[in-house]
């Protein structure tokens, strides 16, 4: 969890243009969270141009192998108790929602787009592998009516038996028993916004959960039965130590988690941190020590069993990876419900207009919620498996590299970004170096 490159059209993923040089960021196409970048859309948001492909005008091209490639489910989530200070992504707290959006009908809503993804998508429906709910604060709903989307998927798809399903979730939003309930409705993984454990880095980031919460909730989720538990983490936040960082890290490895995300902080036009940093009041993120946190972090990550498998993600095996993330970088198919949620299959991407209000109003009178698509063109889609793949473990083919990205690949080899070995045996994988430069890597071998 975001990229025409996916970046360029995104939405979501949590998922902020490529940090300058260095330092890795939220991978572009990661996740719907990081694409729906923006603060406070329009409500008045336009459909559709008339005759332009979208899920309603599913083009053949579209609609080969859908069947047979890998299938996820997004659900987003628009609703936060609160804006924090750094996020620009297509949330709303009460205030902001205006007429015509409301919280307690968002799962019927959510619900009425399934069954047009059902629709679309039949008879020959796809099996959802995986399923990921974000926001937003997904557990500002009821547990039950979390339950009641998934409940809506399993009697509209075929769905796989060992099929993973995440929830985001604010710490301070989850109880015990909202978590037992989610765990009984099927969810099988749950991620942690926890961002640091100093009180004064949660300060700078307005997050209002206590320090120690976040692990409690991870916790609680283990003793809910979830095999699968991630916590977030961001570093480089003004005021944050070198100490305060060691401390995340710490609380992070005594919280029995099996994942870990952590990301550099992103000053993002239009939000409240970047207007204090301009006022002087917060310094800007430093890249050295930006670098300094990803190598601390990926040191004592290594220490305790946790090994890299994308430049942002650690986890303690293969089978604690989170599938769905990684159906995006695969550049699988999927489909993103929600306001503002993005899109994919078999090489046409659409996004749905971004204010709940407008949302819902759509879905009620039974119209697609779609804003805009685009259908990528082999080039396109080429490109973007290049830019996704180079920052995961498992590495890229060098088959996937022109003529021009092999021969820089073996520049880059030589320049200790690339692994020797790997290269050798016809893959692209970066070393610990090469990850700190991840986008420069990009940037050099799609030029």
């Amino acid at each position: 969890m975001s990229v025409a490159t996916p970046r360029d059209t995104d939405t979501c993923s949590t998922w902020s243009e490529v940090t300058p040089g260095i330092l890795p960021v939220r991978a572009a196409s990661a996740a719907h969270w990081e694409q729906m970048n923006t603060v406070l859309p329009l409500l008045n948001d336009a459909g559709l141009p008339p005759g332009a492909p979208g899920p309603d005008r599913l083009p053949d091209s579209a609609r080969e192998g859908l069947s047979s490639t890998p299938f996820g489910l997004y659900v987003h989530v628009p609703f936060c108790a609160t804006r924090c200070g750094y996020c620009d992504f297509n949330t709303y707290t009460s205030d902001e929602l205006g007429p015509g959006a409301n919280r307690s009908e968002y799962a019927g809503t959510a619900i009425a787009e399934l069954e047009r993804a059902a629709r679309t998508l039949g008879p020959d429906l796809p099996t959802v592998s995986t399923v990921f709910v974000g926001g937003g604060t997904p557990t500002l709903l009821p547990a039950d009516d979390l339950a009641a989307v998934l409940g809506a998927v399993h009697e509209l798809f075929p769905v796989a038996p060992d099929v993973e399903v995440t929830t985001e979730a604010n710490p301070e939003t989850v109880t015990p028993a909202s978590l037992a309930r989610l765990r009984e409705a099927g969810y099988t993984r749950v991620s942690l916004g926890m961002q640091s454990a100093a009180p004064h880095v949660l300060a700078a980031l307005d997050r209002r959960h206590t320090p120690g919460r976040a692990v409690e909730a991870a916790h609680e989720a283990r003793a809910a039965g979830f095999e699968h538990v991630n916590l977030d983490l961001i570093y480089g936040t003004p005021g944050e130590s070198d100490a305060d960082w060691a401390a995340s890290l710490d609380a992070v490895l005594a919280s029995a988690v099996d994942h870990v995300s952590a990301y550099a902080l992103i000053v993002e036009e239009g939000t409240r941190l970047a207007r204090r940093i301009k006022r002087g009041e917060l310094p800007m993120p430093d890249d050295d020590v930006l670098a300094d946190r990803y190598e601390q972090a990926d040191a004592a990550l290594r220490r305790a069993g946790f090994q890299w498998y994308e430049v942002s993600n650690w986890a303690t095996s293969d089978a604690a990876r989170c599938r769905h993330n990684e159906l995006y970088w695969a550049n699988a198919n999927w489909w993103g419900v929600g306001p503002g949620a993005h899109s994919h299959v078999g090489g046409l991407r659409w996004w749905n207009v971004k204010h709940p209000a407008a949302y819902a109003d759509r879905l009620a009178r039974g119209e697609s919620p779609a804003q805009d698509s685009e259908l990528l063109d082999e080039a396109d889609r080429a490109l973007e498996a290049v830019m996704l793949g180079l920052r995961l473990r498992d590495g890229l083919p060098l088959t996937a590299l022109t003529d021009v990205g092999r021969a820089r690949a073996a520049a880059a080899v030589a320049d200790g970004l690339l692994e020797p070995g790997a290269h050798a045996g016809g893959l692209a994988v970066l070393t610990d170096r090469g990850r700190l430069l991840a986008d420069a890597v990009v940037r050099d071998l799609t030029d």
